[in-house]
C-alpha cells in the first residue's frame, strides 16, 4: 500500500524527541483582590511558565510560583537557575519512548552544586518536560506512576471524593464572614483560614459561628500560619482557640522551629501539618523521625514537580499519614490542571487547593481556565499532557519582559 504523502515526514518529526528550546516567560496577572497572610500581601501573581519545544515541534508547559520564605527562590532567582544549569542538562536528552524520558526527567536535581534547593526552577522545567513528552508519544501522563513503581497509587485517585477548599485570606473579621458566606453558598464545605495576626480569636470565632452545626460533619476548618509563631506564641494563641472545631494546624512554626513541632504536638492536641517545612524527601523522613507531623502539605511547585509530589504521597501512606494537594497564590490553568492530574492518580486526598483560575486571576493562560465548579467539584481534563491548550499570544501579553529562549 502507497504511503499517504507527507507520511514519511511525519514519522520522520515524531521520532525526532530531543529538545529544541526552552522559553522562559515571567508572567505578572493582576488578581481580582489582594491575598493576605502571616507572611505576605500579594496584588499580583507572578508565575514563571517554561515552554519546551521537541525537534519535532511538539510543546509542553510547565510552571512555578517561586516564593523566599518558602524554598528560598524568586521568579529571577528561577529564570537564572535554569538558565546555568538546564541547557548541559537537557542537551543529550533523546528519549526514544515514554518510560526513557520519565527516568531522564526523575533525574533532574532538586539542589544546586551548593545544597541550595531549587525546587521551584525544577518543578517549571520537569512539569514542560513531561506535557511535552506525553505528547510526543503519546501516552498519559498517569503511566508515570507504574514507571515509578508506586503501589496503591493511579487512576481513578481522589477526582471523584475530593472537593476544593475555600482558602480564606487575612483581614477584618468581617470581611471574614463576607467571604465565608460567599463561598460557603457556592457550596464548598472545606475551610481554611489564615491566621497569625492579633485578632484571629475574633475570626476563628467568626467562622465558627456562621458554619454553626455543619461544622465536623458536612464542613471542615483547619487554620494556617505560614510560621508565624514561636512555640510558646503558638500554644498562647491556639490555646485561646475553640480547638476542638479545628481539623488541623499548618505550618504553626517557622522552619527553624521545627524541632519544636512534636512538643507543640502535645501541647495543644490538634494535628499538625507542615507546609514550608517540608520541600524534600529529606525534610519528609527527618519529620517523620521527630514524630512531628500528621499530615502533610503536599504543593507541586514547592516540592519539585509532579514526580516528586508522587513520591511523598507513597512515603506518607507507608507511614500511616494523611496528606492535601496544596497549591501556591495565583497559580495559572498550567497548575491548576497539573494539580487535577495529581488528583487522577492520588488516593485518600484529604483536602484539595487551587483550582481558582478566573475566580482569583483578572486573565489565564489559556481561553478555558481550569477552575472547580459549584461545591468545589473537580472536573476530568481529557487528553494527553496537562490536557490543556496554553495559548502562546496569552503568554508573550502576560509576560513583563520578552521571553528568554535557550537554544539546545
Amino acid at each position: 500500500m502507497a504511503e499517504a504523502p507527507g507520511s514519511r515526514t511525519i514519522s520522520a518529526m515524531r521520532g525526532r524527541s530531543q529538545i529544541h528550546c526552552l522559553r522562559l516567560y515571567p508572567l505578572a496577572i493582576p488578581l481580582r483582590r489582594p491575598f493576605e497572610h502571616a507572611a505576605k500581601t500579594r496584588q499580583t501573581a507572578d508565575p514563571v511558565v517554561v515552554q519546551v519545544e521537541l525537534a519535532s515541534g511538539t510543546l509542553g508547559y510547565g510552571e512555578t510560583l517561586a516564593r523566599p520564605y518558602v524554598t528560598g527562590e524568586t521568579p529571577e532567582s528561577v529564570i537564572e537557575t535554569i538558565r546555568r544549569l538546564m541547557p548541559d542538562l537537557l542537551v543529550e536528552l533523546r528519549p526514544a519512548s515514554f518510560p526513557e524520558a520519565l527516568e531522564a526527567i526523575d533525574r533532574l536535581p532538586h539542589r544546586d552544586a551548593d545544597g541550595t534547593v531549587i525546587n521551584a526552577a525544577r518543578a517549571a522545567v520537569e512539569l514542560a518536560l513531561l506535557d511535552a513528552y506525553s505528547r510526543h508519544f503519546e501516552r498519559p501522563i498517569s503511566e508515570a506512576v507504574g514507571w515509578l513503581d508506586l503501589p496503591e497509587l493511579g487512576p481513578p485517585g481522589s477526582l471523584k471524593n475530593v472537593t476544593y477548599s475555600a482558602v480564606v485570606s487575612g483581614g477584618p473579621s468581617g470581611r471574614v464572614a463576607r467571604k465565608v458566606r460567599m463561598m460557603r453558598w457556592y457550596g464548598l464545605r472545606d475551610f481554611k483560614l489564615k491566621v497569625g495576626y492579633d485578632d484571629d480569636a475574633e475570626r476563628v470565632a467568626t467562622v465558627v459561628r456562621i458554619l454553626g452545626r455543619s461544622l465536623g460533619r458536612e464542613t471542615t476548618l483547619r487554620l494556617d500560619a505560614n510560621g508565624a509563631w514561636t512555640l510558646q506564641e503558638a500554644i498562647a494563641r491556639l490555646g485561646r482557640l475553640p480547638l476542638d472545631a479545628i481539623s488541623c494546624v499548618e505550618q504553626p512554626l517557622a522552619r527553624q522551629y521545627d524541632n519544636d513541632l512534636s512538643e507543640l504536638r502535645k501541647a495543644i492536641g490538634v494535628a499538625v501539618m507542615p507546609d514550608e517545612s517540608l520541600l524534600t524527601m529529606d525534610d519528609a523522613e527527618r519529620l517523620v523521625r521527630m514524630e512531628a507531623v500528621d499530615l502533610f502539605n503536599i504543593r507541586i511547585s514547592k516540592n519539585g514537580g509532579f514526580l516528586s509530589a508522587l513520591k511523598l504521597i507513597h512515603f506518607a501512606r507507608r507511614h500511616g499519614l494523611k496528606y492535601q494537594l496544596g497549591c501556591m497564590v495565583g497559580e495559572t490553568s498550567i497548575l491548576s490542571a497539573a494539580g487535577r492530574r495529581f488528583l487522577e492518580n492520588a488516593p485518600h486526598v484529604c483536602f484539595a487547593e487551587g483550582s481558582y483560575g478566573r475566580f482569583l486571576l483578572n486573565d489565564d493562560v489559556v481561553d478555558r481556565p481550569v477552575q472547580f465548579g459549584c461545591n468545589g467539584k473537580p472536573t476530568p481534563l481529557a487528553g494527553l499532557g496537562w490536557g490543556i491548550d496554553v495559548v502562546p499570544e496569552r503568554l508573550e501579553r502576560l509576560a513583563v519582559r520578552p521571553a528568554v529562549e535557550l537554544r539546545l
